[in-house]
């Protein structure tokens, strides 16, 4: 991959840490190139009723 191409990669992950509390970031890689990227969050909530 050129570095122009890892550059981009590298400021789109760094964006979507910013942004996330609790998940996942998954590269998805073809033929040696990552062509896509995922993102997958959690959500916590907390409820008031007692288990």
């Amino acid at each position: 991959m050129k570095p122009s191409e890892w550059k981009e990669i590298a400021e789109h992950v760094e964006r979507m840490l910013t942004d996330i509390q609790f998940g996942s970031i998954t590269l998805v890689v073809q033929d040696g190139k990552v062509v896509q990227i995922e993102k997958s969050e959690k959500v916590r909530l907390q409820s008031n009723k007692p288990r």
